[in-house]
């Protein structure tokens, strides 16, 4: 058994198709439009160690929903080592769109939080 992929809602679907391809190499696929569900839009990102990620929008989409709340939180992606970290952390913190870190947290994980342009959270760990 393996997971199949994540998928995130979000309000800007080409923004969020840049960042996943500018901070983590991944490949987009071609926009898909539903014509059973008018305004569906989706893309898949395919990150290049593997895994995919589907990003969907429509118009009743709406903005980010409380910091904390009952659902999935944030997707973590491994980068294979802390010095890939740091580096993703600075061009993130350059751009403006880090959270927090580089850190060791309390349970060992040496990570980062960035930021997708909606807000979506993404941990990068070593």
């Amino acid at each position: 058994m393996r997971l199949g992929h994540v998928a995130l809602w979000t309000q800007d679907l080409d923004a969020a198709a840049a960042f996943w391809r500018r901070y983590f190499g991944a490949e987009v696929g071609d926009l898909y439009e539903s014509r059973n569900r008018p305004g569906f839009r989706s893309r898949f990102v395919t990150l290049p160690g593997g895994g995919d990620i589907e990003l969907m929008a429509g118009p009743w989409v709406e903005a980010a929903a409380p910091a904390e709340r009952v659902g999935w939180d944030h997707v973590a992606v491994s980068l294979g080592g802390k010095a890939a970290v740091d580096a993703l952390a600075g061009r993130c913190r350059a751009d403006g769109c880090l959270m927090s870190g580089p850190r060791t947290t309390g349970d060992g994980f040496y990570e980062a939080v960035i930021s997708m342009p909606d807000g979506t959270r993404i941990e990068i760990t070593a």
